[in-house]
């Protein structure tokens, strides 16, 4: 068999860019645009423009001091320039001669010694101008623009763009996708800039409505394919598990919780495999209406899996559902197993018989749970939490454990981070979502106040009065720069700090207020030890990083200090602030801020600060946080291994969004052939990612 052809330089720069197929470089659209188009006197130039002189050169050297640098003086009749050149090659030397007639493009600076162009790109002037606008596109190393324009302009030439959108259904305010591609790569010079830089001119909205159409019909495609198999039947039954722990519950369920519960209910009694998300706010209660669901599955003879991202908040997870399901299940000879990655290896190699003869029921862990060496007698209902923290690929291998029972999942996904309404019809359009939109009674509201960290002494007074009162406290560190080492010394100097602050602090019972430290590096048994003084009321003040961001509940907690806090995401921030207000007593949050060395606040850390202090909803926040971050913050690794929406913006675009979501079933079922090309123009072999 003969050896595959040796790619060259550029053909394997462009496979890093992801251009394989001659429509992967048709989209690939420039980032801006120079105007190569018009010569501009230097009498007409202003200060800072960036423009194009066409001017012959009157003096050419090679200076010297400060540093080698060629020395370039041009006229155009109407003024003189300067040209300097750091960096340059004997040709360019040359073709820069004294008489030689030149165009050259860059950015003109004033000063003391006249207007000079630093760097330029220069062309002899006998060059044809071009009649459109010169591109800029995205690139990496070792491939250069001129190179890259070429096999744009060749592929274009190449590929078949025959419309796949069917006749009568094209957007409004849309051009052709032929023109508008064509357009884009090459606009003409009278374009207006504002339209094509915010993306609202009718070629954009072209790619914008395509790429959309995409993303929709692959999901669609998703949900029907996954709706076509088996999932085990999970019914409930009169006087089953479901009904004996909400009769044994010591609260009250909210409207919310029963409605949602329902809702799921509903969904685990038919074959069609569920594929929900259950989404609410901080302290809303999504872990019992995660546990009623268990119960449906072990009732009818199944097991569960709850898997969550961090041990932390696995291990609340554990405690809770221990004490709430251990005394149903022990009369049936079930129990609830604990999975993580740090067990020490006798007490691994219990849970994981426990899990493969089906006596554990309900199995609580980490990553652990998908592990090869898991294997699950009957496993009919899998719950993840926080799921934008997992990867396709974790996902997968749970649903795969499940299907190797022969049947497909039930898969519940729960996300204490609201999804805004355009982002759960675009990423999200092939899941049902479930939205807890009420907390439990007795939750009390969290004052947030924002601070320079100048104030840091009055924070350490307020803590101090706190524990005093027989409160606690959260004072947490950030991850600085995505440095472990350097949150860790934070961290570690913060404890110090407040330790010495607080050494003359008194409980009410008279013991000295401990102060607590937390955080990743720590080992497990440690980090257990610390959480559970915190829990008990035993460390007055928990100093920690961003581990105690999920799950932890402590209802004695009423202070929660974010240092740093405008180094944080704005979801994070919500998330942080819902550790505290879970109790009777009044609660607060204080967000510490640095403005650093420039003395000031950037503006996208100040509109994260003031939507805090503005709304406690995380609908708002969540809706402020996808303006502000983009679809990014919320999807986490659910898209990986496909794009990101590239083209729109699901903040601007929502006219766009609810055209392709209304086409795209259509499409399926009147037009299979256009919707299966669409898909494989735009995503290829990507869209399975989208099935997770």
């Amino acid at each position: 068999m003969p050896a595959a052809p040796q790619k060259s330089v550029t053909e394997k720069a462009l496979t890093r860019l992801g251009l394989v197929r001659d429509i992967d470089l048709a989209l690939h659209l420039p980032l801006r645009y120079e105007d190569e188009t018009r010569v501009v006197k230097l009498a007409d130039a202003r200060e800072g423009d960036t423009v194009q002189i066409e001017a012959v050169v009157t003096a050419s050297e090679v200076a010297y001091r400060p540093r080698r640098q060629l020395l370039v003086t041009v006229d155009d009749g109407t003024d003189t320039c300067s040209l300097r050149f750091f960096n340059f090659y004997p040709s360019q030397q040359k073709a820069l001669a004294v008489g030689a007639r030149i165009r050259a493009r860059g950015e003109l600076r004033g000063g003391f010694l006249g207007l000079t162009m630093m760097h330029p790109v220069c062309k002899s002037a006998t060059a044809v101008l071009p009649e459109a606008l010169t591109p800029v596109y995205p690139t990496v190393a070792g491939l250069a623009q001129p190179t890259l324009r070429r096999a744009i302009d060749a592929a274009l030439k190449r590929v078949q763009l025959d419309e796949t959108v069917p006749e009568g259904h094209e957007p409004a305010r849309v051009w052709p996708l032929r023109r508008a591609l064509d357009f884009l790569h090459h606009p003409t010079p009278d374009v207006s800039l504002p339209a094509l830089e915010d993306r609202s001119h009718p070629a954009w909205r072209r790619l914008k409505a395509e790429e959309l159409l995409a993303q929709q019909l692959s999901q669609f495609t998703a949900r029907r394919e996954r709706d076509a198999l088996q999932a085990p039947r999970l019914p409930a039954r009169a006087g089953g598990l479901h009904e004996q722990l909400i009769a044994a519950l010591p609260f009250a369920l909210t409207a919310a919780q029963r409605r949602v519960g329902e809702e799921i209910a509903r969904d685990i009694a038919t074959t069609r495999p569920m594929h929900r998300l259950l989404q609410g706010d901080v302290g809303s209660g999504k872990t019992i209406v995660a546990a009623l669901a268990a119960c449906l599955a072990i009732d009818s003879g199944w097991q569960c899996a709850l898997m969550a991202p961090t041990e932390i908040l696995a291990e609340q997870h554990f405690r809770k559902l221990v004490g709430w399901l251990e005394p149903l299940l022990a009369p049936l000879g079930r129990r609830v197993a604990w999975l993580t990655g740090t067990q020490k290896k006798k007490g691994r190699a219990a849970m994981l018989a426990l899990i493969a003869s089906g006596e554990a029921a309900l199995v609580v862990g980490t990553h652990a749970v998908i592990q090869d060496q898991v294997q699950f007698e009957r496993l009919g209902l899998a719950i993840i939490d926080e799921q934008h923290r997992f990867g396709v690929a974790q996902r997968l291998a749970l649903r795969a454990k499940m299907a190797a029972a022969g049947s497909e999942p039930h898969l519940l996904m729960m996300s204490a981070t609201p999804i805004p309404r355009t982002l759960a019809m675009s990423y999200y359009a092939d899941l049902d979502v479930s939205t807890i939109d009420e907390l439990p009674p007795g939750r009390t509201p969290v004052v947030t106040r924002v601070l320079a960290d100048t104030r840091r002494d009055d924070v350490v007074a307020r803590i101090r009065a706190q524990v005093e009162a027989g409160r606690q406290v959260y004072w947490v560190c950030p991850l600085i720069e995505e440095s472990e080492a350097v949150d860790l010394v934070n961290a570690t100097a913060t404890h110090e700090q407040l330790s010495a602050a607080l050494h003359d602090a008194r409980m009410p019972q008279g013991g000295p207020v401990l102060v607590g430290l937390l955080h990743s590096r720590m080992p497990v048994a440690e980090k257990k030890a610390v959480m559970t003084l915190f829990e008990e009321g035993l460390i007055g003040v928990l100093v920690s990083t961003t581990v105690i961001e999920v799950g932890v509940d402590v209802p004695n907690a009423s202070l929660m200090v974010i240092e740093h806090a405008e180094r944080f995401g704005l979801s994070q921030l919500h998330q942080l602030r819902g550790r505290v207000g879970r109790g009777a007593a009044a609660s607060a949050c204080v967000l510490l801020y640095s403005t650093g060395d420039s003395g000031r606040l950037g503006e996208t850390a100040r509109e994260r600060l003031r939507a805090m202090v503005e709304t406690a909803d995380g609908f708002e926040i969540a809706r402020r946080d996808l303006e502000i971050r983009g679809p990014g913050e919320f999807l986490g690794a659910r898209q990986s291994g496909a794009p990101l929406l590239r083209f729109a913006d699901l903040a601007t675009d929502v006219d766009l969004v609810e055209w392709a979501r209304a086409l795209a079933p259509e499409m399926l079922d009147s037009h299979a052939a256009l919707a299966a090309a669409h898909i494989d123009r735009w995503l290829g072999g990507r869209a399975q990612y989208l099935k997770a």
